[in-house]
């Protein structure tokens, strides 16, 4: 081996070692709480736990619910869902439930972002300041209180519903996500607006060119707690929609609990067929929601 030869390969030897000691030395330095990790792990069984079980019965025939009801199926009975659709009318229980949510998602990311936002840009007057925390107020009070007022009014006003449904879940979710709106919009620099006002943009363009883009990762959340919500909720269909053919879905699924008995079986394949839809909105959103997520982090 020539000299050349050493002094051109000792760099380039050099330069491996000091890579293979740096990614030594970080992988010596990664430590793994166990506490934590431990805590994760049966905080994922509190939810691997009841989906295994509710996939199972669906799958099973009543003669095999005996016992801890874990066993897998000895046979595995399709029909089950087929009974579901048929006995909940499916499709138009999933179109009521989806226009219901899609309505109250919109309305609520329009009007709650614009109602926080005054308010936490006029936070130093007294009328805004005290209307924030009667909003706030709200939290504390009981729906069950207001179930019977609010039943009584939607129908004297004719809001008993898909309409009064998605005006309800609009006001009722007004206070909490005024609290997180307005601590996010508090976290945005005022300095975007002025000089937007410098350029001659009025509030209304301030708004919606600026503030609600700026949004964007708090209305991923709260779009996505309300979707949630409304697409679950039970009782507040219950009280207010009067016509039995816009029943929402969790509405339809009652008609599998009586006074003495309750169809297990079809019932879970009901409720993993009232989940799918979330998943799929899930999986074709998550794109959207973690780089919200992100923007939100780098701000």
């Amino acid at each position: 081996m020539t000299a050349t030869s050493v002094v051109t390969t000792a760099p380039h030897k050099v330069r491996e070692t000091r890579k293979a000691r740096k990614r030594r030395e970080g992988s010596e330095g990664i430590k793994i709480n166990w506490w934590l990790t431990s805590l994760l792990i049966v905080l994922s069984l509190t939810i691997a736990i009841p989906l295994y079980f509710a996939v199972v019965t669906a799958l099973k025939t009543p003669d095999q619910l005996g016992g801890t009801g874990f066993a897998l199926p000895t046979r595995v009975r399709w029909e089950n869902f087929a009974d579901a659709w048929r006995l909940t009318d499916f499709p138009r229980a999933a179109l009521n439930s989806a226009l219901i949510t899609v309505g109250a998602v919109v309305l609520t990311l329009l009007t709650n972002s614009m109602v926080a936002y005054a308010i936490a840009r006029n936070m130093h007057r007294k009328l805004f300041k005290g209307l924030f925390f009667y909003f706030i107020s709200a939290l504390f009070v009981p729906f069950p209180i207001l179930m019977l007022p609010v039943a009584k009014q939607a129908a004297f006003l004719h809001l008993d519903n898909q309409i009064g449904l998605i005006l309800l879940y609009v006001v009722y979710g007004l206070s909490f996500n005024i609290f997180i709106f307005v601590a996010y919009i508090n976290s945005i620099p005022r300095e975007l607006e002025e000089a937007a006002i410098v350029d001659g943009a009025s509030t209304w363009t301030v708004f919606w060119k600026i503030m609600f883009p700026l949004m964007a990762p708090m209305n991923a959340t709260v779009g996505i707690l309300t979707c949630l919500w409304v697409w679950n909720d039970f009782l507040l269909p219950l009280i207010i929609v009067s016509d039995p053919r816009g029943a929402t879905l969790p509405l339809v699924q009652y008609v599998f609990q009586s006074q003495f008995s309750t169809n297990y079986t079809i019932a879970f394949a009901s409720y993993l067929m009232a989940m799918a839809p979330l998943l799929v909105v899930y999986v074709f959103a998550q794109r959207w929601v973690i780089s919200g997520v992100t923007r939100g982090a780098i701000k």
